[in-house]
């Protein structure tokens, strides 16, 4: 069975973005990015199930996004590193809402630890929620997906999957967020016939989990952001909307990296030029250089390293 295709794909581009009519998931969807991303999906038309944990207000905070966007907002405990709890919770919602086109597998953790300090239950922890959270609720979502015929899972990942934050040590998360990106390469590919999968990875972004670290590491962060300010999870909300939407029909397997790099391509550049060649090959082998492309046509290769 071939990737889903619309009956008129030459509608109104406006139209491809509405979701009205559509029924969506956001783990971890009352807080940061998640609610930034319940968000969206409401105000973009689609009935929103935002997915808790431990939040207290979770359904006062439905209720007023119900009331902001006029659409079906509704709240749901779950634990996502609990796979039978996940996907009973996920049934539960395709069962309330008529059925489930989106997921939004967004809950995560962070913890900071150096690498030789880290106990089990540390390492553990970081795991069991970023990346088999991550996998139990795709999985879910995958068989309901499988048995309706269609859906639409989008993981959020984290820049963190592709370069080593500093000055912050954070081997489990960055590991954990590595895997869930490789996770939605794999599932994009094997569930082609019945979902679509993506994949954000966000950057810096102002949200309760960066508010508790000290001043010092965001100074050294927006030393090395281009845009000199961390990104708010609003945002983030047309991203989202648009690999949800008939908008992205044709994209599966989309890593979207929303983290202005750390570097330009011509300071790697100056660094190949002052005899750093072999150090900077070193770093970006294996990597997806195409975002710098545009800066320097030097770098159109990774053989120009």
């Amino acid at each position: 069975m071939p990737l889903y295709k619309p009956s008129n794909t030459d509608t109104h581009v406006t139209s491809q973005f509405s979701l009205k009519g559509k029924n969506a998931a956001v783990t971890g969807g009352v807080r940061g990015i998640g609610l930034a991303a319940s968000k969206a999906l409401a105000e973009a038309g689609a009935n929103v199930a935002i997915l808790y944990s431990s939040t207290k207000d979770a359904d006062a905070i439905a209720a007023k996004l119900a009331f902001e966007t006029g659409v079906t907002v509704k709240a749901y405990k779950a634990s996502v590193e609990k796979k039978d709890e996940i996907n009973a919770v996920l049934n539960t919602i395709a069962s309330d809402f008529g059925s489930l086109d989106i997921v939004v597998a967004n809950a995560g953790i962070a913890s900071h630890y150096p690498a030789e300090d880290y106990t089990e239950d540390q390492w553990r922890e970081i795991m069991s929620v970023n990346l088999d959270g991550a996998f139990w609720t795709a999985q879910a979502a995958g068989n309901i997906f499988k048995k309706q015929g269609y859906g639409n899972l989008i993981f959020t990942a984290s820049v963190s999957a592709i370069l080593v934050n500093v000055p912050q040590k954070q081997a489990a998360y960055n590991a954990s967020k590595a895997g869930v990106v490789q996770l939605a390469r794999c599932l994009s590919v094997e569930w082609v016939e019945f979902a679509r999968v993506n994949c954000i990875s966000p950057g810096f972004i102002a949200t309760d989990m960066l508010d508790v670290h000290p001043q010092e590491w965001k100074d050294k962060w927006f030393g090395m952001i281009p845009a000199n300010r961390l990104c708010d999870p609003a945002e983030l909300k047309g991203a989202y909307v648009f690999l949800a939407s008939d908008a992205s029909t044709y994209m599966s397997k989309f890593l979207k990296d929303l983290s202005l790099r750390y570097v330009s391509a011509d300071l790697l550049y100056s660094w190949c030029k002052s005899g750093y060649r072999r150090w900077v090959h070193a770093a970006v082998r294996g990597t997806d250089f195409s975002s710098y492309y545009i800066f320097n046509n030097e770098f159109k290769s990774h053989n120009n390293l």
